[in-house]
């Protein structure tokens, strides 16, 4: 089960909410020195003691992080990050 999994409804079809998502992944490497890649409209990243995906559909964008055990007790500031990160790409 995740420690964090946000759903954010969009109505900019799944190519441009594709493109933001990615825009949140640069984020994510260059923040976290996180590994990402796509496959099909799911973006998986890993980096020490994290991994996750954000999905993209037509209707919806959900992100979803493991923390590994010592990172856990950031899991409020990292949902906090998430819902910030989706607010400001995908208005």
């Amino acid at each position: 089960m995740p420690t964090v999994d946000i759903t954010r409804e969009h109505s900019l079809g799944k190519e441009e909410a594709r493109q933001r998502a990615q825009k949140l992944a640069d984020k994510l490497v260059q923040k976290l020195d996180a590994k990402c890649s796509w496959e099909g409209d799911q973006l998986t990243f890993k980096r020490s003691g994290a991994d996750g995906c954000i999905t993209v559909s037509d209707t919806d964008v959900r992100v979803q992080v493991n923390l590994g055990m010592m990172l856990t007790p950031m899991a409020g500031m990292v949902k906090s990050e998430v819902q910030k990160a989706l607010d400001k790409y995908l208005v």
